[in-house]
């Protein structure tokens, strides 16, 4: 079967046009990643760098979950939902800021980009340490009306400490008791967790330590806003479990097929690109947030314990048929380095008017995507299509478990680590490196020669 539907759900996964064979149902390695995904969904240790099991599917099947998780994260559950149903029917707060970075902010500003509705508070981020840009966003804010939302799961991410510490000095600047409108989400115990203990901040919801910031969607991380928010964090919660159920009927499912088809292309292929372009603007981040699942999770060099530098698998594109204008050109007549994934949304829902004879806007758009795919498969290039009912709660959280429980075959099938990030680490130890040469030269004045020394230099002349 290379063609998997789920009537109920609202989603179909076709990778006919992968290359795949019915022979590759029965490959070793899917039956090893069947395998690994029941151990580690069982509780075994799944990052051995630090130790650490991956519960991520636990936050939508509690029951799963081992040594009695299941109830602290039904209970952590319910005070989300008690905690954003009280701070929404009170009306105090109207806009929800969010400070956070990477899986910390990429979960939430893709659930707004696809559920945005009118209910609940508005939203806004500061996921980067630019100070102009935060600055301009804390400026066009009331902040009476703010409630700030701290996400940072040690509790100690640069990006996400500078934000807050400029907040706190908006909040000051503008005469008003910051902690009083703060809520912060991180590990028990951690910096963040004691500043928000000691200062009495107006709440505090815990991550956990076995969840990763890009998997974190259904923790606090994301389902915190999406009650504040007004979406139905109950339904997206489901999708992802309907999804993971229907991946768990057999070693042969919708994930593994197209972990499969991802082996196929991107280790026997060389196509080492993906191309994910949704015909749905509603879906325009979920590029982005590929591009971190898939991209931190695979990016390794270590396989089975071996030096072998993976070139992992790049993630690109925005949304159809807008990318259609810049990237199908290359695509289809440049090389051959990448296959495509489309999704198409079947709801027609406000597609009642005719912009051409009976022709409407939706008719274009869905045009668009068969005849781009079509123009890639004449010309040999590879592509899959994933069909959903509509775009809602329940849909979205089917379409990132399918991926997630994709990653974590794909990463099986390369005998790699998908949940640490040790490139990431790395860069940050580099930048504290930077941020030491800073210190020394303005306390001696004296900055070491070369490349970098040029560009430090330059910055610290604008003292």
């Amino acid at each position: 079967m290379l063609n998997f539907k789920h009537s109920a759900l609202g989603v179909e996964v076709d990778l006919r046009r992968m290359g795949l064979s019915v022979s590759d149902q029965d490959h070793p390695l899917v039956l090893k990643a069947a395998e690994d995904m029941h151990q580690l969904e069982a509780g075994a240790i799944a990052n051995p760098t630090e130790g650490r099991r991956v519960g991520h599917y636990w936050l939508r099947s509690p029951a799963l979950a081992p040594d009695g998780l299941g109830a602290q994260i039904e209970a952590d559950l319910q005070a989300m939902g008690d905690f954003a149903r009280t701070v929404v029917e009170e009306g105090v707060f109207q806009t929800l800021l969010l400070l956070g970075i990477g899986g910390s902010a990429l979960g939430p500003q893709l659930l707004v980009d696809a559920l945005s509705t009118d209910d609940g508070l508005g939203f806004v981020t500061v996921d980067n340490t630019d100070p102009e840009s935060m600055w301009r966003t804390l400026n066009g804010l009331d902040l009476s009306t703010t409630l700030v939302l701290v996400v940072s799961k040690s509790g100690s991410t640069a990006e996400t400490r500078n934000a807050l510490r400029m907040t706190q000095t908006a909040f000051e600047r503008a005469g008003l008791n910051f902690p009083s409108n703060a809520v912060a989400v991180t590990v028990a115990g951690s910096k963040l967790d004691s500043e928000a203990t000691e200062n009495q901040w107006l709440a505090r919801f815990p991550q956990y330590d076995w969840v990763g910031g890009r998997t974190s969607v259904c923790s606090a991380v994301g389902v915190l806003p999406a009650a504040l928010l007004g979406f139905d964090s109950h339904a997206f919660l489901s999708g992802c479990a309907e999804m993971d159920a229907w991946c768990r009927e057999s070693a042969w499912n919708p994930a593994s097929a197209m972990a499969m088809a991802w082996y196929r292309n991107a280790q026997d292929g060389g196509r080492k690109n993906m191309v994910f372009l949704p015909y749905k603007d509603r879906l325009a981040l979920m590029g982005r947030y590929l591009q971190q699942l898939i991209m931190e999770s695979i990016g390794k060099t270590l396989e089975d314990g071996e030096e072998i530098h993976h070139f992992g698998l790049t993630v690109f594109g925005n949304k159809g048929s807008t990318d259609q204008h810049a990237l199908v050109q290359q695509l289809r007549e440049g090389e051959d380095d990448f296959f495509a994934a489309f999704v198409a949304v079947l709801d027609k829902q406000d597609d009642a008017v005719p912009v051409e004879g009976e022709r409407t806007a939706g008719d274009y758009l869905l045009a668009m995507l068969l005849g781009t795919r079509k123009a890639l498969t004449d010309a040999g290039r590879k592509s899959y299509t994933i069909v959903l009912d509509t775009v809602d709660a329940r849909r979205l959280g089917a379409l990132i478990a399918l991926h997630e429980r994709a990653v974590g075959v794909y990463a099986s099938m390369l005998g790699i680590n998908a949940y640490d990030q040790p490139g990431v680490e790395a860069g940050k130890r580099c930048a504290e490196d930077f941020l030491l040469a800073m210190d020394r030269y303005r306390s001696t004045g004296e900055l070491q020669e070369g490349p970098d020394a040029e560009l430090l230099g330059a910055w610290l002349a604008q003292d």
